[in-house]
């Protein structure tokens, strides 16, 4: 088999894949579920429960199936505009809760900019807002007929603003919410300088004169991902994520979610809601049990992801605490993993993590070193093709000695024509007899393949590229090269590349390949510039390998070949010398006395004879 078309056909292959999961997201994204109604005209839809339809409790699907019991029918919440909301400001957040329960409704990170134009406006991951929905909702539950302060549960905050001062290092955010009854529920957000963690508490305070059973659940829910949150032709998962002691990382996608409702055991895990670059994901207390589950709110087109608790009993006249955090932010490795255990794998390298990982941390190390990520991609590359050299070197020299073949097998093909079986035949014997192997070329390099691919991830999804400036005119290394000079770039080196590597046999293979680094440009034209320059770098250093190789490793080879030729004619030589030798010392000496019987040869002897 040719190298290059196994390579070609492999790099095609994985492109294809690319691009149909794109066409899936874009295209098989669930449409909104529009309900009929046969309610008399002007009326408000309901739901089967019998809640308004316009509002978050028009599914009571919006709460957790009860754990303490029987749990209280909902109420319809106080209208939206009737809702206070408190305004939050720290280092790293500017965010907005609702006093509707204490929802988080917004955060903006303040470090990361929406695109390099827009410098000094943050990216919004949570939003109350249709377009852009996500939403951190969390609350106790209880029995039926008790009421208790869930998201729909109107809560007082003590002021409307609260910002985090120069040398403060956390700020708190009280909430209280009354039963009416003697029990009184402080819901405390606790954020802290430099985290993207934000700290939920409950402190229970039961003065009734009876013992109160509750539990407490969290979750976050999400409209359905939309083109806007990707990138053309780069396919990165949107949708939930759970984790427990039996699967570390197992995705929920939106339409599983539709098919039926999640009810998994966790512990010591937690649940989340990703997206390119960055994730929200609620993390219970450790050691605390736990049911994750999910839910589709068709009226609302939004899906659901959440953990409830089991019950505990706050005694008359006694306190009871929860407590639970949640990270919303970036999905950067270091501060995933100190939120909780395996939600640094929220930066989804897919089945190759156990190379790309330590690949990104190659990645890190050196940008930590030169502080640029476009020369942090390009050292990389260096190293790993410095590992692979061997390999490479093993491969190109196949790929040398197919080329010297070439015209022999072109013969071989106008000699058979299209009878394949003739011609595999005399193609071995040729190969047989030149002791050359067709798959020389191709092992060494399917070895590398799962490398590269795990690098394609690493550069993918990390959010450290985001809008990572590497030099010229790439000012954001997640993003397609504005000018293409790039893509123009790798298609030029894969071209020469090609020149390298030996021709196909068939004309027709021959010219479809002539296109491809067409194609591939076209391609890589939509890709990120970050991956683009690892291509361009490869291919730059693969055509440099490939030369030396050739050119001076092969051209050794032959002269080392030829002095072993010499060595052993003249090996021959000495050995044909010694042996006259021997068969001179075996002759019998000659004496004196002797040479008087030979017969003379002088010239004497002839003068003596007459002439005529």
């Amino acid at each position: 088999m040719d190298t290059q078309r196994l390579l070609l056909y492999l790099a095609f292959g994985f492109l294809s894949l690319i691009i149909y999961q794109t066409w899936m997201q874009d295209y098989h994204t669930p449409a909104p579920v529009v309900q009929t109604s046969t309610d008399t005209p002007g009326a408000t839809p309901t739901s089967a429960d019998g809640l308004p339809g316009n509002s978050s409790a028009a599914n009571a699907n919006d709460m957790p199936g009860a754990v303490a019991g029987p749990v209280a029918t909902p109420v319809a919440p106080t209208a939206a505009a009737d809702v206070p909301v408190v305004s939050v400001s720290t280092d790293v957040f500017n965010a907005t809760i609702s006093a509707l329960g204490a929802t988080i409704t917004g955060v903006d990170l303040k470090d990361y900019p929406v695109s390099i134009e827009q410098p000094d406006t943050p990216f919004t991951l949570v939003s109350d807002d249709p377009l852009h929905y996500l939403v951190a909702e969390s609350g106790l539950q209880a029995r039926a007929n008790e009421p208790a302060p869930t998201h729909r549960e109107l809560m007082q905050a003590a002021q409307d603003s609260y910002n985090l001062e120069d040398g403060q290092n956390t700020l708190e955010i009280p909430f209280v919410w009354d039963s009416g009854n003697g029990i009184t529920v402080t819901k405390t957000l606790t954020f802290t300088r430099g985290s993207y963690e934000v700290g939920v508490n409950y402190l229970i305070n039961n003065a009734s004169d009876s013992d109160w059973t509750v539990n407490q659940y969290r979750q976050l829910k999400r409209k359905p991902g939309t083109k806007d949150e990707k990138q053309q032709f780069v396919n990165t998962y949107i949708g939930a994520v759970v984790s427990n002691d039996e699967e570390r990382y197992s995705k929920v996608k939106f339409g599983d979610m539709e098919d039926e409702n999640l009810n998994v055991s966790v512990t010591d895990g937690w649940v989340a809601m990703i997206q390119h670059y960055f994730a929200a994901a609620w993390i219970p207390k450790a050691g605390e049990q736990n049911t994750a589950y999910s839910r589709y709110l068709a009226q609302e087109n939004h899906y659901l992801i959440g953990m409830v608790s089991g019950s505990q009993v706050v005694p008359a006249g006694q306190q009871g605490t929860f407590e639970t955090k949640a990270y919303i932010g970036p999905k950067v490795q270091d501060k995933l993993s100190a939120a909780a255990e395996h939600l640094e794998l929220t930066v989804d390298f897919g089945w190759l993590t156990i190379i790309a990982q330590p690949l990104f941390w190659l990645l890190k190390t050196i940008h930590g070193l030169i502080g640029n990520w476009g020369w942090a991609i390009i050292f990389t590359t260096f190293i790993i093709k410095a590992v692979f050299y061997k390999l490479s070197e093993a491969s190109y020299r196949s790929m040398a000695k197919m080329k010297l073949l070439q015209p022999k097998l072109a013969s071989l093909k106008e000699r058979y024509g299209d009878d394949r079986t003739k011609m595999g035949q005399a193609t071995m014997e040729l190969y047989k007899k030149e002791k050359v192997n067709p798959l020389g070329g191709c092992l060494p390099m399917i070895i590398q393949i799962p490398v590269f691919i795990a690098l394609y991830w690493a550069l993918l999804e990390s959010v450290e590229l985001r809008q990572a400036p590497f030099m010229l005119w790439i000012q954001d290394l997640s993003l397609r090269d504005p000018f293409f000079i790039l893509p123009i770039i790798m298609a030029a080196t894969m071209y020469f590349q090609q020149k390298l590597n030996p021709a196909p046999v068939d004309p027709i293979q021959a010219k479809v390949f002539q296109f491809l680094p067409l194609i591939f440009g076209v391609f890589f034209a939509f890709f990120p510039a970050g991956l683009v320059l690892y291509w361009v770098v490869n291919n730059s250093l693969s055509i440099a390998q490939q030369y030396y190789i050739t050119r001076h490793v092969l051209a050794d080879d032959t002269d080392s070949k030829k002095t072993k030729k010499k060595g052993k004619k003249s090996d021959k030589s000495d050995k044909s010398d010694t042996e006259t030798k021997a068969l001179d010392v075996d002759k019998p000496e000659v004496s004196a006395n002797d040479s008087d019987s030979e017969p003379s040869t002088d010239d004497s002897d002839k003068d003596d004879k007459p002439s005529r």
